[in-house]
């Protein structure tokens, strides 16, 4: 159940209470009660920044700066007092269970996050070194998830626009000092397969898939076998940003060409779950009820008995 400020208003506060806690009992994590932000989601005002926004907020007191992709870049050179995110501590890994990149469970999650400085009360800047653009969103969606999507953006051009303003870099590791977070699980953001399989050509529900063309045609093959799930629209993840990597003027008309209707519930899905994490984020920037298909094409492919749809060859 979602334990947003918008549906407890509707309750009167014995019943909030009640949804509250049995929040908690589920997730073994305190549900976090009384922040009107918890369980909200950003929108176009907060999910992108600008360089010069986080230039005019670095001294701010309850900013956290995280930065996503590989750990050499980082050591070579960071925006000052940007923390390293590790993606393995906030999603799975290979081998590690039958699905690969899955979102770890929310008391695993409050630890990680509180453990690279952020807490209730922070403002989390992601931002991406070199192309990592689809991990950092991953990094947004999760704590979306978490109920912190209101209080979480991504820096718009990432590392490279920084550094092509000449703005200070720094070489200097960074160990954060821990905060501590109670975590708004939400049910809007991560589907699971019965919602997938219960949204197939669905009115009102756009399935998008995140991949390349060359998968959505059913050209290369990924997971058991090449296709994509019936029905599905093809927004591919790294159309939506610039070669910098900010983020294009014209994507709402992007997502209207690839067939999205306005008002559509919107499921986004790709291989593992990373790259369908930058079609939600921008689908959640756009306004649209979005949700991010986790098992994506690596588990669906894998039920036999689950239809696909690859492109009749002419």
């Amino acid at each position: 159940m979602q334990t947003s400020s918008r549906a407890l208003a509707f309750f009167p506060r014995a019943l909030a209470l009640i949804v509250i806690a049995g929040t908690a009992l589920l997730t073994g994590v305190p549900a976090m009660a009384a922040d009107p932000a918890c369980g909200t989601h950003g929108n176009k005002d907060t999910m992108v920044v600008s360089t010069a926004w986080l230039a005019d907020h670095m001294t701010s007191p309850d900013l956290v700066i995280l930065a996503v992709g590989p750990r050499k870049d980082y050591d070579a050179g960071h925006i000052p007092g940007a923390v390293f995110l590790d993606m393995e501590t906030i999603a799975t890994k290979n081998g590690e269970q039958t699905l690969n990149y899955q979102v770890r469970p929310m008391p695993d999650l409050a630890k990680a996050f509180g453990n690279l400085g952020v807490s209730n009360s922070s403002r989390v800047v992601l931002y991406a070194m070199g192309t990592s653009w689809a991990p950092t969103a991953r990094a947004y969606v999760t704590l979306d998830a978490m109920g912190l999507g209101a209080k979480a953006s991504m820096l718009d051009g990432g590392l490279g626009t920084w550094t092509e303003e000449h703005r200070a870099v720094s070489a200097d590791a960074v160990t954060a000092k821990a905060g501590t977070i109670q975590v708004c699980p939400q049910a809007d953001v991560i589907a699971d397969l019965n919602l997938v399989k219960d949204s197939l050509k669905k009115p009102g529900v756009s399935i998008v898939d995140s991949r390349t063309p060359v998968f959505y045609k059913g050209e290369q093959s990924s997971g058991k076998h090449p296709g994509r799930i019936p029905g599905a629209l093809n927004i591919t993840f790294n159309t939506l940003v610039d070669e910098k990597g900010k983020l294009k003027t014209d994507v709402g008309q992007m997502f209207s060409d690839a067939g999205v209707k306005k008002g559509d519930k919107v499921i986004t899905y790709c291989h593992i779950g990373q790259q369908a994490s930058l079609v939600y984020f921008v689908a959640r920037y756009l306004g649209y009820d979005a949700r991010m298909y986790d098992g994506s094409w690596d588990e669906w492919s894998s039920h036999a008995e689950l239809p696909f749809e690859p492109e009749t060859k002419k």
